[in-house]
């Protein structure tokens, strides 16, 4: 058997492999860890508000995923201050979503609201639940997560992040009309 250096061949092929799976995966988690930290992007989707009326939820499919746009009230937007204290995250300093929605309503425009309506615990589709007067709530079925009309979870359920928003434009104001997927 010869040895060079001390390592056996074998040994260093094994030594070789070794550290490039280690590399591998470490660019692999960091490139998730970046990724996660963004909100999600991808093919522009066009959607026209004009017809969409206040206190309704449209469903749009963008990319495999199920995006909602709601479009709130003024009473269900005064209502978002109400019980920030039940809320893990109230700020959104921990969330995934574009610049431009690090705000109480988590929008770039007040009355509308689009989150990828994906519960953050397992990924089940929380239901648009109308509450009583103002208060209404996206409500998970499987796992009882619960989400105030700005995607923010409630310290009640077993998420603990959340909705995430995608990238968005506001295209126009006369149809509103907005484009999924774009900054």
């Amino acid at each position: 058997m010869s040895q060079e250096g001390g390592v056996a061949p074998g040994r260093r092929r094994l030594h070789l492999l070794a550290a490039f799976c280690a590399l591998g995966t470490g660019v692999g988690v960091t490139k998730y860890l970046a990724d996660r930290s963004r909100p999600p992007a991808g093919n522009a989707t066009p959607v026209d508000l004009g017809d969409l009326p206040a206190g309704r939820l449209r469903t749009v499919d963008w990319n495999g995923r199920t995006v909602w746009i709601l479009r709130r009230s003024a009473a269900e937007l005064a209502a978002l201050a109400d019980r920030e204290g039940d809320l893990i995250d109230p700020d959104s300093a921990q969330s995934i979503q574009p610049v431009g929605c690090r705000n109480r309503h988590r929008s770039l425009r007040p009355e509308v609201f689009v989150a990828i309506g994906q519960c953050t615990h397992q990924g089940c589709l929380p239901q648009l639940s109308q509450g009583r007067g103002a208060h209404g709530e996206f409500l998970c079925p499987c796992h009882t997560s619960r989400f105030d009309l700005a995607g923010r979870v409630f310290r009640a359920g077993p998420a603990l992040a959340n909705l995430v928003i995608p990238e968005y434009r506001l295209e126009s104001d006369a149809p509103l009309r907005l484009v999924i997927g774009e900054a």
